[in-house]
């Protein structure tokens, strides 16, 4: 299944269940300098492209602070072969998105209390068993064909309730958690043009918040940040398409 989002800049294709993208234009190296102010230990390999969930670990590596550098997919040290995958030079591989955040947690120079840690572990296991399922439906082989937000859905109307007291998953502190959640619900808009999703505004506010986070531009381009808050903007208005002009 595959979407069009513009004439020119950006081409998003569902092909597997780890929501291939391919982008018309120039992807970013994604390289995440290194920070005097890192007390990171390792240098860590990050083996993946705009065309996999990796953009999600680059987000948070922004927003950690956490240096990355992108590795030679011929190197990929995943078991079965896919990407994202992360290694650091003392030979650890972390392989599933989910699992390579929680990494990026450990690594960072964040000084947080169990509870915290805790928190954004269950928030990030809660975004990739639960969440994602939702987003995307999916055919017995794998292959997404709709997403679950079209139709009322107990679990989103819970979260929403969360959002309408607090402006991230913990209070006004923006976390991993977030970059988990947000960007599955991110994708959304993207693939699904016209998912409408103003049944939940405190979601739609909460992911409008995530998205205009400069290190979300970084990660995903600054094309693809400004086309989700058209699109999230637009919400609740018709559904109207033609607000860039592009049809």
């Amino acid at each position: 299944m595959s979407l069009l989002i513009t004439a020119s800049i950006l081409l998003l294709q569902v092909i597997t269940p780890s929501l291939v993208v391919v982008e018309s234009f120039a992807t970013t190296s994604h390289v995440v300098r290194r920070s005097s102010s890192s007390q990171l230990n390792m240098a860590l390999t990050l083996y993946g492209s705009m065309g996999s969930r990796s953009p999600l670990v680059n987000w948070a590596a922004y927003e950690l602070n956490v240096p990355l550098e992108m590795g030679d997919l011929g190197e990929n040290p995943h078991p079965f072969g896919q990407i994202p995958s992360l290694k650091d030079d003392g030979g650890t591989v972390v392989f599933e998105s989910g699992a390579i955040l929680n990494y990026l947690q450990r690594k960072s120079d964040q000084n947080l209390d169990d509870k915290t840690m805790g928190f954004i572990f269950s928030w990030i296991s809660w975004a990739n068993a639960s969440l994602d399922p939702i987003c995307f439906l999916e055919t017995p082989d794998g292959k997404v064909y709709d997403t679950g937000l079209k139709k009322p859905n107990k679990r989103i109307d819970t979260l929403d309730k969360m959002l309408s007291t607090s402006k991230f998953l913990m209070g006004e502190t923006f976390t991993t958690a977030d970059v988990a959640v947000a960007s599955y619900l991110l994708y959304v808009p993207l693939f699904f043009r016209d998912v409408d999703l103003s049944r939940w505004p405190n979601v739609v506010r909460y992911m409008k918040d995530c998205v205009t986070r400069p290190a979300y531009g970084q990660a995903f381009t600054e094309q693809t940040q400004s086309l989700l808050l058209g699109l999230l903007e637009n919400m609740g208005n018709g559904g109207d398409k033609k607000f860039l002009g592009l049809f």
